[in-house]
């Protein structure tokens, strides 16, 4: 069963974000551990569609789903201009901090983090879609 909620687009909501997903948790029996790892994907995209995607106000759509063994997230932004996270050059951690370039750490987690990430974007629409395989206890 996919769940789905808009929230105001701004920091504050992330508050509601996280009680809507500790309720899918909840519901479809996933631990703790699994929970913290989608909540953290979750608040790294919620977050930089808030500080990136300014020229809408619209809400951003958050849709949950467990399928078998995978959590499903989409989030939606609409009525924003363009922009591909997938086009965003790989951070290099290895480099010393003087030398890094500040922006992109958090899509680097995210990525890290997923088993599968997708970004579409069509008529002023971006749709961020993400895969996670679920820990053992889970399934």
């Amino acid at each position: 069963m996919v769940r789905e909620r808009e929230f105001a687009k701004k920091i504050a909501s992330l508050e509601e974000v996280f009680g809507f997903l500790e309720g899918f948790y909840a519901e479809e029996g996933i631990s703790a551990r699994s929970g913290l790892t989608l909540s953290l994907v979750v608040e790294e995209l919620f977050t930089n569609l808030v500080k990136y995607n300014t020229a809408s106000g619209n809400p951003i759509v958050l849709r949950v789903s467990r399928q078998e063994k995978q959590a499903h997230l989409e989030l939606v932004d609409r009525d924003v201009d363009r922009f591909d996270p997938s086009t965003v050059a790989p951070v290099d951690v290895d480099l010393p901090m003087a030398e890094r370039r500040p922006g992109g750490l958090g899509l680097h987690l995210v990525r890290a983090i997923v088993d599968r990430i997708t970004f579409d974007y069509q008529d002023r629409v971006l749709r961020i879609a993400v895969v996670k395989d679920l820990e053992p206890s889970d399934v």
